[in-house]
Order: C-alpha cells, then sequence, then structure tokens
C-alpha cells in the first residue's frame, strides 16, 4: 500500500494517538486494539495489535509498522502522512521496542519471526550502547583503531573537552598535536577511558 495523506489528525493531539485511533474498532465479526504503541524518532509507529474474531473465538497479537510524516507547517496543508504495513512483509525498520515485542503471540510467518529476530538484536546493541561509559570532560580516551581525519592524520588518542557552544557535546584534542576534532557515534567504537590523575 502507498502513502496516505491527509491535512489533519482529525482531532487526535498527535500522530501515535491518530494511529491508535486507526487500528482500535469494533465490527460483528472482530475486534481490533492497539494493546502498546511507540512513535520512536517521529518517523516509524510501531504497535501491538490485539485482534479477536468472535466467531473462532480466535485470538492474535501481531506488530503493526507505519511509516510516518508529520510536519504541521507543510505548506500544501498536508500536514500527516503515513505507509502502513504489518511484520510479515518484513519491515526494514526494525527499532520496535521489546515491550511491544514482549505482547506479540507465535506466529509462522517467516518473514515476521526473521523482523521480531532483528528488533531484538537492535534492542540489544541499544542497550550495550547505552551501558557503555560516556566521555567527560579532562578524561582521556584511547581508540582500539586508529581515527582517519580530513586534515589527513591518523589519531588514537585525545583528550575531552568541554563544548563552549553546547552542554550536551564534547570536542576531542590531539594530545599530540593539540587540534580539536568532532568524533560522531562515539560510543558505537571501540575505545578505553582514563580518569585525570
Amino acid at each position: 500500500m502507498g502513502w496516505l495523506y491527509m491535512q489533519s489528525l482529525k482531532g487526535h493531539s498527535g500522530p501515535r494517538q491518530y494511529l491508535d485511533a486507526q487500528f482500535t474498532y469494533s465490527r460483528p465479526e472482530l475486534t481490533s486494539k492497539v494493546l502498546r504503541s511507540a512513535l520512536v524518532g517521529m518517523r516509524v509507529y510501531y504497535a501491538a495489535i490485539e485482534h479477536v474474531r468472535h466467531e473462532k473465538n480466535e485470538r492474535i497479537v501481531f506488530a503493526a509498522v507505519c511509516l510516518v510524516r508529520y510536519n504541521p507547517r507543510d505548506r500544501e496543508g498536508y500536514i500527516f502522512g503515513y505507509k502502513d504495513m504489518d511484520e510479515t512483509v518484513g519491515p526494514n525498520e526494525s527499532d520496535c521496542p521489546e515491550t511491544i515485542l514482549d505482547l506479540l503471540t507465535p506466529t509462522e510467518y517467516p518473514y515476521a519471526q526473521a523482523w521480531r529476530a532483528r528488533c531484538r538484536e537492535n534492542a540489544a546493541a541499544r542497550r550495550a550502547l547505552s551501558g557503555k561509559p560516556s566521555p567527560r570532560p579532562g578524561q582521556t580516551i584511547i581508540f582500539d583503531e586508529a581515527l582517519s581525519f580530513l586534515d589527513g592524520r591518523g589519531l588514537d588518542r585525545f583528550e575531552v573537552v568541554a563544548n563552549p557552544r553546547s552542554h550536551r557535546t564534547v570536542l576531542f584534542r590531539a594530545t599530540d598535536t593539540g587540534g580539536l576534532y568532532r568524533i560522531t557515534n562515539v560510543k558505537k567504537r571501540s575505545y578505553r577511558l582514563i580518569d585525570p590523575a
């Protein structure tokens, strides 16, 4: 299915609330209910959706995934768009929170099984990164492999210094040249930290 765009959220307070309402309904043969949902990075909506088929007395909980575009200032007035799919198509987006994955009932769909496994692996990797110590000003950081920079240097040892323009980020001063560098995705690299003496 393609993208669906609209000019309002039809009274809902945000994209997540709108999508929760779209997946929650009741018909004579089926009741659909969002058990838990999350909007990750304002880009991807994940939900555990319960379907109860009344005639068969059957209950399944599956994952829905929606790509989301939300721009309240859109020039043409189409402030919200989404593209919906479920886990059986094996979506590329695989950052579903574990609290949602834990609610899903077993499935025999291979793409859904592979998607769930990818989501679990990504969650474990996020946990590992968040548990890794962050470099703090005053510490020395030594990378396992030298980093290459645009000035042609390959450096592996830096002093961590406060960024005067942002209290949320730090800069890295090369211990041999004194040059200041920005290093992105530091926690994804292998390093050790040495506290000041």
